[in-house]
């Protein structure tokens, strides 16, 4: 959508009207579509929704730029960080730009940052819109926000405005920008593989520069539990890998902050009442099926006990389970400020259950395992509730075909479901339910498929022919190359009203096969993709896809994320990019 001044996105995000100043601008611009080639110095991923540059100019910046900006106690690093950025980063890109560098206008001296509303507080829905205006007169560009978070936003797209040594910055230019969705964001699972304080402090900088806001960070599961919680120290001292392989609350705010730093919420994942192996080292009596094959010998499918190696649910029976995961809870929400807290709810396995003598006693006197998920929830939700949070569960605990609780015990004002089957169908279960979703589709968003599966002594391996019974031999194989990413559309088949709950998506890594050693190959730039359809789409003005004009930018944005230090993985050879369309499926008119 190619606006000036204020309206409404399509999609979820309220855009207020944009200030005097930069009115003004945007009338007296001519509103040119977006010049991003490589040709081009306006290379910004993700693609701003408005461009305006209508002459390929640009001037020096000085030596001694700065950045004017009031007082907020987390713009404040991120500024000194992008101060830094703009007159070090000396960016040379893959391909020069043809423009026409001005030898008689003076450098840029200053960018200076007008915000609106400085209470503002990074959370959900929060105004990210910015525009940034650089004249081709003056010693001054400017960047007007709404809030600090769009102003951080708006500063990043400066930063990657800014190439060369000496470091030169395009001018006449106007941009006008907004997300599209409210909610982006990457999940990683800390349980399976640890991953220490800095590879995610690293992985949220990077999320930042893709203009990321959600760090959704799985810290617990069946394999391992490796947060320290205060008031239950046990789970991390017997459940952990090893002493040092825990998060310790001061790690736990080193990493909230550096998110408010960097503009991405740290939303927490204490996943219950599956996936909870893990707890039974410290509470064995809490947790049915502990420390159990996960398939027994000559069972069906149906009758296993996990659905993968390392089983544990806990026991919706025992008054105790409570007693400690209120406990969980209630700290949790004391480390993590973030309002949205996620509670899992996922995978249960009826076999698991099934498989403790008090469950079995219950299902003999006539209860059903849903009504035993349930009591679970109805023993919990209304407590997180208490604590000012909205949760959100895995869709599993509304649309699961055998496990499942009735709507009621779910309302809809206080519930959101994260939707990780069947693409585009099960986001429409949801929100033809009534209720908010985030869309993690595996067949589009899980970065974990097509890597193998991790299972020894697999017979599926022992043919000559080498094949494998499943794509890429993984269950949600093949892998998910970043056009796979790019081209999917979270709404599709929605209808207008129905697309409005869609709060965005998130890409997903499961750790079964990712440690720190691949954490950044496998996350980018397959991310950035995602990055870039949420923010502003993944067509052009003409409603048509545009990955493919999309592949020489994503090639230069990898490039340059490798520069900062972000060890994304390549999507072409080189000679792709030095000569433009020579790699293409169909060569181009």
């Amino acid at each position: 959508m190619r606006i000036c001044g204020g309206k409404r996105s399509m999609f979820q995000v309220s855009v207020p009207p944009i200030s005097l100043l930069a009115t003004i601008i945007c009338l007296t611009l001519p509103l040119l579509p977006p010049t991003l080639s490589l040709q081009s110095a306006v290379n910004v991923w993700p693609k701003p929704r408005l461009v305006s540059w209508p002459k390929p100019l640009a001037r020096s910046l000085s030596t001694n730029f700065t950045i004017n900006s009031p007082y907020h106690q987390n713009l404040q690093p991120a500024i000194s960080r992008y101060l830094r950025l703009s007159r070090t980063e000396h960016h040379h890109p893959l391909i020069t730009p043809s423009v026409n560098v001005s030898t008689s206008s003076p450098p840029l001296q200053t960018l200076s940052i007008d915000i609106s509303d400085l209470a503002a507080s990074l959370q959900h829905g929060v105004n990210e819109t910015y525009s940034l205006s650089i004249s081709e007169v003056g010693e001054t560009a400017y960047l007007t926000a709404e809030t600090a978070w769009g102003a951080m936003r708006g500063l990043e797209t400066f930063s990657q405005l800014v190439w060369g040594n000496p470091s030169v910055v395009p001018v006449g230019l106007y941009i006008w920008d907004a997300p599209l969705f409210a909610h982006r964001g990457v999940m990683l699972d800390t349980s399976r593989n640890y991953y220490g304080v800095e590879d995610i402090l690293r992985t949220i900088e990077a999320m930042s520069a893709n203009k990321l806001n959600v760090f959704h960070w799985h810290v617990t599961d069946s394999h391992s539990f490796p947060l320290m919680v205060p008031s239950e120290p046990e789970l991390a001292a017997k459940g952990a890998y090893g002493p040092d392989m825990i998060y310790s609350p001061s790690d736990v705010a080193k990493i909230v902050q550096f998110g408010l730093e960097h503009g991405v919420r740290v939303l927490p994942e204490i996943d219950s009442p599956g996936h909870t192996g893990s707890w039974a080292e410290a509470y064995p009596d809490i947790v049915a099926c502990a420390n159990m094959f996960w398939l027994p010998a000559g069972s069906d499918w149906g009758d296993r006990l996990a659905s993968e190696p390392g089983t544990g649910h806990l026991n919706p029976l025992n008054p105790k389970t409570y007693q400690v995961l209120k406990n969980v809870i209630r700290d949790v929400s004391i480390l993590f400020p973030e309002t949205f807290y996620h509670g899992g709810a996922d995978e249960i396995v009826p076999g698991c259950w099934k498989a403790d003598p008090t469950i079995q006693s219950f299902i003999a006197n006539g209860g059903t395992l849903s009504q035993l998920l349930e009591t679970f929830v109805n023993s919990t939700l209304p407590y997180i509730l208490s604590l000012n949070r909205t949760v959100v569960y895995w869709e599993d605990v509304l649309l699961d075909g055998i496990v499942k609780v009735d709507s009621s015990f779910l309302p809809k004002e206080h519930t959101i479901l994260q939707t990780w089957n069947n693409g585009t169908n099960n986001t429409k279960r949801i929100v033809e339910a009534g209720y908010r979703a985030i869309v993690s589709s595996s067949e589009f968003y899980y970065l974990d498929c097509g890597h193998g599966d991790f299972l020894g002594n697999d017979s599926q391996y022992d043919q000559q022919a080498g094949g494998e019974s499943l794509n890429g031999g993984s269950w949600c194989g093949p892998f998910k190359t970043w056009q796979t990413i790019y081209d999917y559309d979270i709404t599709y088949g929605l209808s207008e009203d129905e697309a409005k709950l869609v709060l965005g998506g998130e890409v997903a890594l499961w750790s079964e096969q990712a440690d720190p050693t691949v954490l950044d190959a496998r996350i980018w730039p397959r991310t950035s993709a995602m990055a870039e359809t949420l923010w502003s789409g993944n067509r052009d003005e003409s409603g048509k896809k545009r990955s493919a004009e999309a592949t020489d930018r994503l090639n230069e944005w990898r490039y340059r994320m490798v520069s900062r230090g972000v060890k994304a993985e390549p999507i072409q050879p080189l000679w792709c990019v030095r000569n433009p369309g020579m790699c293409n499926a169909v060569e181009s008119s």
